[in-house]
């Protein structure tokens, strides 16, 4: 098959990243095109070639957004390919980030949502995984999937077997008010954690096999077989979720039920740089305790041998103390005698010269 559009088409890898980069999803592509958003999935991941009218609008909307690419540090401000996104200016470092929160952080409190079944939970590890990434933006902003990156720590997160010991958590929060939102609720809490992101990503978010592998960190195999399994169990409990469209359909519909705001960008920037500096003042005074320890240790430390004390060890062939008791009749003739000496003793003798 021959590519008939006069523009030359980049490669599907970076078809994908032009239109994340702009904050561009594959519904508004497709509206702006006028195709279906299964088309615009088969262009990007390359299993299909664009072609014809569709083929020639397709390279132009490639070639407009391929212009200011270079100039940005992140995602355009808005969600839509109009006019004004392509001539924007270069954005601020605190910009892109807003921009790319604004942009994903609703759509990714509803989909931890359907991970973890807590309201406050799902829009706590979304925040999470923002301040981790303003932590690191300069690195992120480069990244040719920023979005990929921050929902990938969000998943981590909300799926840490850590949150079952928190006492907030310990307890069920009230379900969905709708029935059948709480059939599919207590069906998707029954998978394994790696099944249930595995579906969510597949027939929630709407990423091709190979995306959903790579973000699972499995093999296309393996990520396959996750979600064969996972459909399976789901249309055990809900027979009615066989059909794969009806599971996407349900899906997006319980987690736009709920009532799910995130944060304002700016409040979860400042608190992640609060958070810094928290931690770098704990690592500060941790390092200082440290150092201190050891320099009180160096100047209380002998700078010399000094042998150690043997120890006590009992005096063996000591004669037994004699006990005091009545004297005998020697004794007691004696004490008489030298009562009667003068209290200077007796006379010194002179010695015999003879």
């Amino acid at each position: 098959m021959t590519q008939s559009t006069a523009t030359p088409l980049p490669p599907p890898r970076e078809r994908r990243r032009l239109r994340e980069a702009h904050a561009l999803t594959r519904d508004q592509v497709a509206e702006r095109l006028g195709v279906s958003r299964s088309t615009v999935r088969a262009w990007e991941s390359g299993h299909r070639v664009p072609e014809g009218e569709e083929g020639a609008a397709y390279a132009g909307l490639l070639a407009a957004l391929t212009r200011p690419a270079d100039t940005t540090t992140g995602p355009g401000p808005g969600p839509g390919p109009g006019p004004g996104l392509l001539g924007a200016q270069p954005l601020t470092p605190a910009q892109a980030f807003d921009a790319l929160y604004a942009f994903c952080a609703p759509a990714l409190v509803r989909q931890t949502y359907l991970l973890t079944g807590r309201r406050d939970l799902a829009r706590e590890v979304v925040e999470r995984a923002f301040q981790l990434a303003w932590q690191r933006w300069p690195e992120i902003a480069q990244d040719r999937d920023p979005a990929s990156w921050v929902r990938a720590m969000a998943y981590d997160c909300a799926l840490s077997p850590w949150h079952r010991f928190r006492p907030r958590y310990r307890h069920p929060e009230p379900p969905p008010a709708d029935p059948a939102d709480r059939a599919l609720l207590h069906a998707l809490l029954e998978l394994p954690p790696a099944y249930r992101r595995t579906v969510v990503l597949y027939d929630g978010v709407g990423l091709d096999l190979p995306e959903t592998a790579a973000e699972t960190e499995a093999s296309t195999p393996a990520a396959a077989s996750r979600l064969t399994h996972a459909r399976e169990a789901l249309a055990a409990c809900l027979p009615e979720l066989a059909d794969p469209a009806e599971l996407h359909r349900r899906l997006l519909g319980l987690a736009s039920a709920e009532r799910l705001r995130a944060e304002r960008p700016t409040v979860v920037r400042v608190c992640g740089e609060r958070r810094n500096v928290f931690w770098t003042r704990a690592a500060i005074a941790f390092t200082v305790t440290i150092i201190g320890a050891t320099t009180l240790t160096l100047r209380t430390a002998p700078t010399h041998y000094e042998p150690p004390v043997a120890p006590a060890q009992a005096v063996q062939g000591v004669p037994p103390r004699a006990a005091l008791g009545p004297l005998s009749h020697e004794e007691q003739a004696l004490q008489a005698k030298l009562r009667q000496e003068a209290a200077s003793g007796p006379e010194r003798l002179a010695p015999d010269d003879r």
